[in-house]
């Protein structure tokens, strides 16, 4: 019996994958010591060092994808090779699951072991006399057993929940519906593009495009929530464990928004300009909507644990 093989294309060597080793050194590396400087209020090279390590990524990304859409555009990804990429970005998206368990992980341990055993108990007074084992924590225990930060930061100063009847003032509100009505816009998206319907009102180019714009608008909101707490709270990464907690949880969440938004505009310019996208090839769109759902169901994680509880 013979044996039909499927034609897997092997594509022709490139240095794109060591340019893209050095970029990725340059960033890091100019990042460390930048913060490094910062925290040493000296100026040096490494937020230039960044910028160029950024650049240089940005461009070999730029290139190794522009190479991939071609070889798709010109059907010589194979059905197996398309596997591989649906493999890939489902692997990609379980990293980005465990990075932020991680971060809701220690959010967690501060609130339900760490800050008890440090409230109660002999221990507790006989270091840290006074010390009010609340959360929010605004108050670090050796802040409260020398006098610091009465009067500055307070239970009061944080982004929680302000109670049902305020929420149409509390910016995480405004954030969380922006959010979660992109997901549905994404969806509609998906739905308009497997029915063959790309243009008009309803069409794909016009769902996707909303998606873009809400996912900026996102954006803007959460500037505007920062500049808030900076400005009229106090409210920063040095202020006590919340404030730590909170900006690494929601900013490395910005990050991932913006991230999102880029994706999901590549693909709308990628459908507008150049025609891409059918209801039979569209891997392009359809990871960066799964991309996008992550971030929302993230978001909403954020908002009950972070806002709701917080």
């Amino acid at each position: 019996m013979e044996h039909q093989h499927e034609t897997y294309y092997v594509p022709e060597q490139s240095k794109l994958p060591i340019f893209a080793s050095i970029a990725l050194f340059l960033t890091v590396f100019g990042l460390g010591n930048y913060l490094n400087e910062l925290s040493a209020d000296k100026d040096g090279s490494g937020f230039t060092i960044f910028l160029v390590g950024f650049a240089l990524l940005a461009f070999v990304l730029f290139k190794w994808f522009s190479i991939v859409v071609d070889e798709n555009m010109r059907g010589l990804n194979s059905a197996q090779l398309k596997r591989s990429f649906v493999w890939g970005m489902g692997w990609f998206i379980f990293s980005e699951v465990m990075f932020f368990s991680a971060f809701f992980g220690a959010l967690w341990y501060l609130r339900n072991m760490s800050l008890p055993h440090l409230g109660t108990g002999p221990t507790s007074e006989l270091l840290w006399g006074g010390f009010q084992a609340d959360w929010p924590l605004m108050v670090t225990p050796d802040m409260a057993a020398n006098g610091e930060g009465a009067g500055v930061f307070g239970p009061e100063k944080n982004m929680s929940n302000p109670g049902v009847g305020n929420w149409t003032g509390w910016l995480p509100f405004w954030n969380t519906l922006v959010l979660i009505t992109s997901s549905f816009t994404v969806h509609f998206a998906h739905t308009a593009l497997k029915n063959n319907k790309k243009g008009g009102l309803f069409g794909f180019n016009a769902w996707l495009g909303l998606t873009v714009v809400l996912g900026i608008i996102f954006l803007i909101l959460q500037v505007e929530e920062y500049l808030h707490a900076y400005q009229h709270m106090g409210l920063t990464l040095e202020t006590g464990v919340y404030g730590t907690t909170f900006f690494m949880l929601t900013g490395f969440h910005g990050l991932h928004v913006t991230m999102g938004t880029f994706m999901l505009l590549v693909q709308w310019l990628r459908s507008v300009t150049k025609g891409h996208f059918s209801h039979h090839d569209c891997f392009g769109f359809e990871a960066s909507s799964w991309y996008w759902h992550f971030v929302d169901v993230v978001w909403v994680a954020l908002f009950i644990f972070v806002y709701i509880m917080g």
